[in-house]
C-alpha cells in the first residue's frame, strides 16, 4: 500500500478521528433503520444489532481503560460482561430493544463521544493495557476507529447499505495498527478490509486470522511484511 506508508506524526490517529468515524458510521447505518437488524452482519456469525452492541462495548472499554489515575497495565478494568445472545460477544452495556435502531445508534454515538473525550484529555505519557499491546491514547483512538470502520462495514453489508469511509482515515489507521500491511499495493480502505479478514485482494487470499499491533513507543511490535 505505497500511498499509506506513514510514520511518526503522519500516522497519528486522534480524538477527532474517533468522532468522525463514529458520526459517519452512525449516519450510514441510520439509512437502514427500517431494515431487519436480526440478520447476519456480513460474514460474521453475529446479527446486525449484536454487532453494533459489540462496537459500543469496544468504544466503552477503550475509553474506560484510559480514565483511571493508574490505568491497568495487565488487564481490563473489571466491568462485568455477559453474552446477550447465544454465541454472542460478552457485553457490559446494551441498548434497549424497545428504542429500535435509532436508540441503538444513539448508544453508539454516546460511546464514541466517551472515547473521543478520553483520548482528547489523556496525558501523552499515559499507557493502558490491551491484549494486542500496551498503548497510548492515540493507539486506543486507532483501535476505536478500526472497530468502527470494519464493524460499520459488517452491519452495512448485512443491511444492504453502502459504506466507504475516508481513505485518509483508513491510511492513518493502517499505519498505526497494521505494520504488516505496509507496502501493500491497494487503496487504504480495501487494504484495511483485507488486513481485518473481510475481503481478498488480487493475488492475496482472504485472511483467516489477523491481529493489530497497538503497542506504543519502544514496545511497538515489528510485524512481518504483508504476505
Amino acid at each position: 500500500m505505497t500511498d499509506s506508508d506513514l510514520t511518526g506524526a503522519d500516522a497519528e490517529v486522534t480524538a477527532d478521528d474517533v468522532r468522525d468515524a463514529v458520526r459517519l458510521a452512525a449516519a450510514a447505518l441510520r439509512e437502514g433503520s427500517g431494515a431487519d437488524w436480526s440478520g447476519a452482519a456480513g460474514s460474521l456469525e453475529w446479527d446486525c444489532w449484536t454487532t453494533v452492541e459489540h462496537l459500543c462495548n469496544a468504544l466503552f472499554v477503550y475509553a474506560t481503560q484510559l480514565t483511571p489515575d493508574n490505568p491497568p497495565l495487565t488487564g481490563n478494568v473489571p466491568f462485568g460482561a455477559t453474552p446477550r445472545t447465544p454465541n454472542g460477544p460478552a457485553t457490559a452495556i446494551s441498548a434497549n430493544r424497545d428504542a429500535g435502531p435509532a436508540g441503538l445508534l444513539r448508544v453508539l454515538e454516546s460511546c464514541g463521544a466517551l472515547l473521543t473525550a478520553t483520548v482528547r484529555t489523556a496525558p501523552p505519557d499515559l499507557r493502558a493495557w490491551h491484549v494486542y499491546g500496551v498503548a497510548d491514547a492515540g493507539g486506543f483512538a486507532a483501535m476505536g476507529v478500526v472497530e468502527t470502520l470494519v464493524h460499520g462495514y459488517d452491519v452495512a453489508e448485512g443491511l444492504g447499505l453502502a459504506w466507504s469511509p475516508p481513505q485518509d482515515l483508513c491510511r492513518r489507521t493502517l499505519a498505526r495498527l497494521f505494520p504488516d500491511v505496509q507496502g501493500l499495493d491497494a487503496q487504504p480502505w480495501q487494504a484495511l478490509l483485507w488486513a481485518t479478514g473481510r475481503t481478498a485482494l488480487p493475488g492475496r487470499p482472504r485472511r483467516t486470522s489477523w491481529r493489530w499491533y497497538g503497542a506504543s513507543d519502544a514496545q511497538q511490535v515489528t510485524a512481518p511484511a504483508a504476505e
